[in-house]
């Protein structure tokens, strides 16, 4: 049967690390019990959870509205819970959400929507929330809640890169971007990008290096002319490109063989084959091969 509606996945960073602290019984319960909380949210705001997904949950909703209630909801009260719990079972949530036609078969769901909220979920950073640009539609900014526009960001089995917006949902969030229900409009002067830019921190064995917004875009790579030169056989001459885009940090992979993230704080490695993400926070980056070769180049990053 086919559905236009509303995909949220709901996804608890740094569950490995809960695991390794405490052993998978009680890892497990701390899990479920986070994630029981969540499906109770989500149907709370009339969404329906279509399956659970060890330390995750997946869930459609009949109209944009109410998901982005219920994944701020979701976002705001685990925040207040975070302190109450102790320090080894706390798990951030990121969420994907993405508007589309579903393809529901057997109480499951499948569909373009269904990736795009999986991998926005993957990408997303601890506490954050990314959505498409279809599922902002008929969604207003009301109670400090803002939409920023993150750019377009490719997305494993699409074509066509992916408008993504990031939902800043604290009491007290400020934005660089706001959505108006039309086109977007930047609140700030281009050439202020410097007093508003960022700063990325690269490290590899010996050689450190930072560089600011304004001087972006800046290559990684084997040959000499590169902005940053990793001189490593597995690595490709020019293996990687961070960009400043709307905001943030974006790494780019142009190799052959791709590139691993690894963000500090738990969660998936990300492989990337020709495709990009945000770097957020701090983490490494493996070139050529994963972070399970102990031998790979690994760039260590920092993004200010």
């Amino acid at each position: 049967m086919s559905a236009h509606a509303t995909v949220v996945f709901a996804d608890l960073f740094g569950s490995t690390s809960v695991f390794e602290a405490l052993g998978n019984a009680k890892a497990t319960q701390a899990v479920t019990q986070v994630t029981t909380w969540i499906a109770k949210i989500i149907e709370a705001h009339g969404g329906r959870v279509v399956k659970m997904l060890g330390d995750g949950v997946l869930a459609l909703f009949g109209n944009n509205p109410a998901a982005i209630s219920a994944v701020v909801e979701l976002q705001r009260k685990h925040q207040k819970r975070m302190p109450h719990i102790a320090p080894a079972n706390r798990m951030p949530i990121r969420i994907g959400v993405a508007s589309g036609d579903v393809e529901i078969v057997a109480g499951d769901c499948y569909g373009d929507a269904v990736n795009v909220a999986s991998r926005l979920s993957d990408l997303a950073g601890a506490s954050q929330i990314w959505t498409n640009g279809a599922a902002l539609d008929g969604v207003s900014e009301a109670q400090d809640v803002r939409f920023r526009v993150m750019g377009p960001i490719s997305i494993r089995g699409r074509a066509e890169p992916c408008t993504v917006y990031q939902v800043d949902w604290e009491d007290d969030a400020t934005s660089a971007l706001l959505t108006m229900q039309s086109d977007m409009v930047p609140l700030f002067d281009p050439a202020q990008v410097d007093t508003l830019g960022g700063q990325i921190e690269l490290v590899w064995m010996k050689d450190r290096m930072s560089f600011k917004s304004f001087e972006l875009p800046i290559h990684i790579g084997r040959l000499h002319r590169a902005e940053f030169v990793v001189d490593d056989p597995r690595v490709s001459r020019t293996h990687a490109r961070i960009d400043w885009r709307n905001g943030s940090m974006m790494l780019v992979d142009l190799s052959s063989y791709g590139c691993w993230v690894r963000f500090s704080g738990g969660g998936s490695d990300l492989l990337l084959r020709r495709e990009e993400c945000v770097l957020h926070g701090e983490g490494q980056i493996a070139l050529g091969s994963s972070f399970a070769d102990l031998s790979t180049p690994i760039v260590s990053f920092s993004v200010s």
